[in-house]
């Protein structure tokens, strides 16, 4: 992350050691970058517009409404509603290691334009329209089209180009999406009896319930969603921001997990079968992708607990 914040040293001034605030506007957007150069306690903030929040160095420890604690790391992102309280502790800050973190204020007549886009191409919003990106607090972990996302914005935020302003409200909207996408995700996967009305709620049930049956593919979702091909992958794509494939090859790793942790005798290739793999190197591939670890070394730390 040091690169990324380059332009912006040039830009602060040191006001206060707990959570030093240097801010970059834009037309719909604001940008904050919160510095803290000291150990800190019970830090609260609050935005009059919903926010999101990425760590960029250090840690922090989060306290939101309706969470439990939790620790709060660089690649991880936090979605909060207006007016909500984030309460904070610094707990590894110092002035040789300042823990980084920024804010991202979207205007809310921004979110409402995008919202309306988007309502409009996903088939889901047409069958529940009261879906809004602001009402409850999300937790972000490795999300990389976000997490990517945030990098740029930051990076043009803090570099004075003269396409800035455009460049920024392409992204601001493509972020807004990528978060109801999130949101769309996380409704349809926990609690699919709301959306088994809709096609796209009705194949996730039903890859849930055949999630080890090695013949699943795209075709015969469609068929499931009484839809062809192209136009499944595209719905599903617009409605949960990632392919089917990599929908059931994500959901097939976190029944492997399970399995592992199960029962810890069972070879690597026995878990990739029972899980829906044919093929334990594509198993092994997909699992460090997803996990950032390999099955094996998944495996010892699970045996080490």
């Amino acid at each position: 992350m040091k690169p990324l914040l380059s332009q912006h040293k040039k830009h602060r001034k040191l006001t206060t050691l707990v959570e030093n605030r240097t801010t970059y506007s834009a037309e719909y957007a604001e940008l904050n970058i919160y510095e803290t150069y000291a150990f800190a306690e019970k830090v609260s903030l609050t935005f009059d517009f919903p926010i999101i929040a990425s760590m960029l160095t250090g840690k922090k420890v989060m306290y939101l409404d309706g969470f439990e604690a939790f620790d709060f790391f660089p690649g991880e992102s936090v979605v909060m509603p207006t007016n909500k309280e984030m309460v904070i502790d610094f707990p590894l800050a110092t002035e040789e290691s300042p823990t980084q973190c920024l804010a991202l204020g979207i205007d809310a007549s921004k979110i409402e334009e995008v919202v309306g886009k988007f309502n409009q191409v996903v088939q889901i919003e047409n069958e529940n329209n009261n879906w809004k990106l602001d009402e409850t607090a999300s937790h972000l972990i490795n999300n990389a089209d976000v997490n990517h996302l945030v990098q740029r914005l930051t990076h043009t935020f803090t570099n004075d180009t003269t396409s800035k302003d455009v460049l920024l409200d392409l992204m601001i909207q493509e972020l807004i999406v990528r978060l109801l996408q999130t949101k769309a995700k996380s409704l349809i996967i926990n609690d699919t009896d709301v959306f088994n009305d809709t096609r796209i709620g009705s194949v996730i049930k039903y890859i849930k319930t055949h999630l080890t049956n090695k013949d699943i593919n795209v075709e015969a979702l469609a068929k499931q969603a009484y839809m062809s091909t192209s136009h499944f992958h595209k719905q599903f794509k617009n409605t949960l921001g990632i392919s089917p494939i990599d929908y059931i090859n994500s959901e097939r790793i976190k029944f492997a997990k399970k399995l592992i942790k199960e029962s810890k005798n069972l070879r690597i290739s026995e878990v990739a079968y029972k899980s829906g793999f044919n093929n334990t190197s594509y198993f092994n591939r997909q699992f460090k992708k997803h996990e950032m670890i390999t099955p094996t070394q998944f495996v010892k730390s699970v045996l080490a607990k």
